[in-house]
């Protein structure tokens, strides 16, 4: 039986180092999947926690918010300046 006091523990897929190159030169693919790996991240900055008129919280993401996150990565990654190599 699954013991459910301890936390589950999420693998979380970072984007391969061509991607991020890629992403650096301008592909938007390459861009696109940069985003979907941090999608969850952004969402859950992005979540906030809303009252009803009973006092019911309900949990709400903040679209706004959201697509700000997206745009400061964007904006980033297109900014990112890639050290140079040692031992070359």
């Amino acid at each position: 039986m699954k013991n459910m006091n301890k936390r589950e523990t999420h693998s979380y897929v970072l984007p391969e180092y061509t991607t991020i190159e890629m992403a650096v030169s301008g592909d938007v693919d390459a861009i696109n999947a940069v985003l979907r790996c941090y999608g969850r991240y952004i969402a859950a900055l992005s979540t906030r926690t809303l009252y009803d008129e009973c006092g019911t919280p309900h949990l709400c993401l903040d679209e706004e918010k959201k697509h700000r996150l997206e745009t400061k990565l964007i904006t980033k990654i297109l900014s990112f300046k890639f050290l140079p190599e040692f031992g070359t």
